[in-house]
């Protein structure tokens, strides 16, 4: 595993009364999320960047009200018409 260092204001932690581990596992979930709802890596891609199982991940998406499905409306279309 790679390591990281992120250097953030001290303000930031105290922002959201977060200790600097609880910070840095939410910034993990939250770029997780962000990638995964911008179609941008798949949901077992987003766990693993997350440091959950993907059924934890797909838990934590259903709490936040986030898409699990990633729908291509084009794509969807072109598979009706061909059936």
């Amino acid at each position: 595993m790679t390591t990281l260092t992120i250097e953030m204001p001290e303000e930031a932690f105290s922002a959201l009364r977060r200790s600097p581990p609880e910070f840095g596992r939410d910034m993990r979930i939250a770029a997780a999320t962000y990638w995964y709802q911008k179609g941008d890596i798949s949901q077992e891609k987003a766990a693993q960047i997350a440091g959950m199982s993907r059924t934890e991940f797909l838990q934590h998406l259903a709490r936040e009200q986030v898409e699990v499905f990633q729908v291509d409306f084009e794509d969807l279309q072109r598979e009706l018409l061909r059936g």
